[in-house]
């Protein structure tokens, strides 16, 4: 499907893979158009999931026994069962603020509307409800000025952890109290946006930190707890502690299991959820966590709210309510057969606003990153402000001009609100005369949970064209809203949205075809099929909602809802966490590539320019390396010279592989000159000594075959300095494109900059034995933030001290053929959570290593163009 034009209506409906993307453009090398530059992004590193078997982790592994295994198995668990209750009591305090808060603000505001409707002074009131939410929206904003990661739902970025990519400061505790924190003033600020994805965002953040018993904001949070200093564990416990957060949220711990999973986890096959249960202990891991909060959560709202400790009435922050038909009507029933008919239809409708949804909000976001964020930070806050500005005033309109009256004695009132003594607490009479309601004002000065609560199970009470405007209005102003610079979630209000467009249906078809219906049915109905089509999310919201509305005979229909609206949403667009995803810029990999992708192999996609180290190297070229690289990691390798004469038996390989030496030799001097430039500012004068010895022997002289020998005979000295190659010819075959480096294993930037910090090298004249080790516990002590190279005092170091990385390198990575397919490639990289992939070819030679960066769509699809082109 291919985009027809520029307006904006084609730009929406188009799908963006489906034209070429400036990273494409980029890798293409084509000219990118003004409208579709590129937008800012950043260089996201992965986290390190798969274990490095060195030395030091063998160590422990011959040191562990049965007895220290089911011990550390049982700290495991009870750090799982702790971050449960944690998220539990962080649930418990937001929904206790918010609720305060919101109560306070309705309280006065509404006296103050019904004394001033009668003296004729509603701008007053408009004043102070504009006054209680302009305040709250305000510490919110700057809540996030102290740390800008807590905006938003938080969603999107966690899928990004769980998926593998390292965003900075995602789960910082810095960013957990400005979340925590910030998320009560925007509900409380009448701001459109829930605290459900705000509380999932808390709960990772609590798994991420509560296990490390240290905080890099707070330095005087560090304890000594040995256990679980890796990325894999952190991550498994962020995936926990997620699950926890939608538990608490909905009361779903089960949802939360599976949102988790769904959402993030490297290692779940969605295709296979349907079918089979994988990896049960980890799916049990993340259930407990989630039971825990829920238990935590529904013990003491039982207790706070009704006064009966242990009663568990109230399971999680959002709570559906009881669907059941009134006692007298026999004829009542929640859904039939024929009600199918319909939900498919709302399906596909809600499919088509979720689309439209996605669309705008998209274009919203695409302006801010462009035109707000890169000016002063209180233009941000200026933004909330307008946006809560707007909100008010509207609301406050609609409810006094748009607003219906409606008699108070024919409405049926059949729920009790978990939160209220008078059942009749959440009618809002404001503008009407004594013995009337305004159905208006009643669904927007109420909190979000309970207007859900009216649309559900209330009947009769709200007219066709309230429902219109009421979903109208809400449908705009929480797409403007989502993005501001504050903590907010999308479920409840997509929900809200979703109910009212569901309710807006069963009213028609019951005054239109005169069909005896359930409305409350219809309005849940509607409220998953928006939801579904915002979010595209199946499996994992289908539990939510069964689970949330404690009615299993929900799970068909709510299941074919959610499909349909995800198929018909996804012919537009992706889904709305996607979509904020790809505008930051984060590699996020697929379940799967598609099919037509196993055209390209590991050669296709692999990083040539390798930059390695060898088993032994002087701390000179270390220095040199990490001071002018990016790299996260270094093939270990050692040449094979014989393996390179092999080669050039030939006479067309030896004059490729001569002409190839004599043009990257000068390539190689500028490139040691311009490292030995940075080595001036060494405070060490022995290395400046060392550096201007080796530039003037590197100097390039005239005849090409002069330096070809030095070059050669420098490359297979005892402790060679690194000269990475020139990128080949693409005319050339894999055996000419790389010189013979046989491959040992990997190391990671952080265990160089360590082994350096630590003083962990031998000088020339002694055995590599006498080299100091480091234990594992020393390797990991400064997890997770490892010292920078430029941490390092330059003046302590001895450049011609040599550095033995084999014991600390890890000598047994995944690995892959230069000729393995791309399917292959990508469900070893997805699957295992990598961050490096080395390709290997049969002789055990590396020939280029794979990244995140190397399997992204654009990625791909740019490489597949290519593939094309060539063929």
């Amino acid at each position: 499907m291919a985009c027809c034009g520029n307006c904006f209506c084609c730009q929406c409906c188009c799908r963006e893979r489906e034209t070429r993307t400036p990273e494409e453009l980029t890798i293409l090398g084509e000219i990118q158009d003004e409208e579709n530059e590129i937008l800012p992004r950043k260089d996201y590193e992965s986290l390190d999931y798969d274990r490095c078997i060195s030395e030091p982790y063998v160590e422990v592994l011959e040191g562990m026994d049965n007895k220290k295994a089911k011990k550390y198995e049982a700290v495991r668990w009870i750090m799982v069962f702790a971050i449960g209750v944690t998220v539990g009591l962080v649930g418990l305090f937001v929904d206790f603020f918010v609720r305060l808060f919101t109560n306070i603000k309705f309280t006065l505001v509404g006296d103050s509307v019904e004394k001033c409707s009668d003296k004729g002074c509603l701008s007053l009131s408009l004043l102070e409800l504009l006054a209680f939410n302009l305040i709250f929206i305000f510490i919110a904003s700057v809540l996030v000025l102290i740390e800008p990661v807590a905006a938003g739902s938080g969603i999107p970025e966690i899928k990004s952890y769980l998926n593998g990519v390292k965003i900075p400061g995602i789960v910082r505790l810095r960013t957990f109290v400005c979340k925590a924190a910030g998320v009560l003033f925007s509900v409380a600020g009448g701001l459109f946006v829930g605290k459900e994805g705000p509380m999932i965002h808390s709960g990772a953040i609590v798994g991420a930190g509560l296990p490390q018993f240290q905080s890099i904001t707070f330095k005087r949070i560090n304890f000594d707890f040995p256990y679980f200093r890796s990325d894999r564990d952190k991550r498994d416990f962020v995936s926990a502690g997620a699950a926890a957060g939608v538990a608490a949220a909905f009361g779903a711990p089960i949802g939360g299991t599976l949102f988790s999973l769904e959402e993030g986890s490297s290692f779940w096959n969605q295709a296979l959820t349907w079918k089979v249960v994988v990896h049960l202990f980890h799916l049990l891991f993340q259930l407990f966590c989630s039971m825990s909060a829920t238990f935590t959560l529904n013990f003491f709202r039982s207790g706070i709210n009704f006064n009966k400790w242990g009663s568990f009435q109230l399971p999680g922050l959002l709570n559906f309510g009881e669907f059941k038909c009134s006692n007298g009507d026999k004829n009542c029933h929640l859904w039939t057969a024929v009600d199918l008919a319909f939900f498919v239809l709302m399906g596909v409708v809600g499919g088509l606003l979720g689309a439209l949804f996605n669309c705008i909000n998209r274009s919203l976001a695409k302006y801010r990153i462009r035109h707000i964020h890169p000016k002063a930070k209180f233009i941000r806050v200026l933004e909330s402000l307008l946006v809560t500005m707007v909100t008010t005033v509207v609301i406050f309109a609609a409810s006094m001009l748009l607003g219906e009256c409606r008699d108070l004695s024919s409405s049926e009132f059949c729920f009790q609100l978990a939160s209220t003594d008078d059942i009749n607490s959440t009618i809002r009479p404001f503008f009407c005369p004594n013995k009337t309601y305004n159905d208006m004002a009643t669904l927007f000065f109420n909190p979000q949970e309970a207007a859900i609560h009216q649309l559900f199970h209330q009947d009769g009470t709200f007219s066709p064209v309230t429902l219109s405007v009421f979903f109208l209005l809400y449908f705009l102003l929480s797409c403007w809203t989502y993005g501001v610079s504050v903590p907010s979630g999308l479920f409840v209000p997509c929900l809200l949205c979703g109910a009212a467009f569901g309710r807006l249906i069963a009213n028609i078809l019951k005054v239109k075809l005169g069909m005896d219906l359930y409305s409350g049915t219809f309005a849940l109905i509607g409220a998953a099929a928006f939801l579904g089509g915002v979010v595209r999310m199946t499996i994992s919201l289908t539990v939510i909602l069964i689970e949330s509305t404690n009615e299993i005979t929900y799970g068909l229909p709510i299941m074919i809802t959610l499909m349909v609206a995800k198929w018909t949403g996804d012919i537009f667009n992706k889904g709305i966490y996607d979509i904020h995803v790809e505008l930051k810029g984060v590699p996020l990999l697929d379940w799967e590539t598609e099919v037509e992708m196993d055209k390209l192999t590991a050669s296709d996609i692999m990083e040539p320019n390798l930059t390695y180290v060898y088993p032994h190297t002087r701390v000179q070229s270390l220095v040199s390396i990490l001071r002018t690289t990016v790299y996260h990691a270094f093939p270990v390798v050692t040449e094979n010279r014989k393996n390179e004469q092999d080669f050039m038996k030939g006479n067309i390989l030896i004059s490729n592989n001569i002409r190839f030496k004599k043009s990257s030799v000068v390539s190689r001097a500028g490139e040691q000159r311009r490292r030995c430039q940075s080595m001036k500012s060494y405070p060490s004068s022995e290395l400046r000594n060392v550096c201007d010895e080796q530039s003037a022997v590197v100097e390039p002289s005239e005849e090409g075959e002069d330096l070809l020998q030095q070059m050669l005979e420098r490359r297979h000295a005892p402790y060679p300095n690194l000269y990475p190659d020139q990128s080949p010819s693409e005319e050339w075959t894999m055996e000419e494109r790389f010189r013979p480096l046989t491959f040992h294993g990997l190391i990671l930037r952080s265990q160089l900059v360590n082994l350096l910090i630590r003083g962990v090298c031998y000088a020339e004249n002694q055995s590599s034995a006498t080299q100091p080790r480091l234990s594992y516990a020393e390797m990991t002590e400064d997890y997770p933030r490892f010292p920078d190279i430029h941490d390092l005092d330059l003046a302590l170091l001895n450049p011609r001290m040599i550095v033995d990385v084999t014991p600390y390198m890890n000598p047994c990575p995944y690995t892959v053929s230069p000729n393995t397919r791309i399917s292959q490639v990508f469900n070893l990289f997805r699957t295992m959570g990598l961050r490096h992939l080395p390709v290997v070819n049969a002789i055990g030679e590396i020939v280029g290593i794979i990244t995140r960066h190397n399997l992204t769509h654009e990625f791909l699809v740019a490489k597949l163009r290519q593939h094309y082109i060539t063929i």
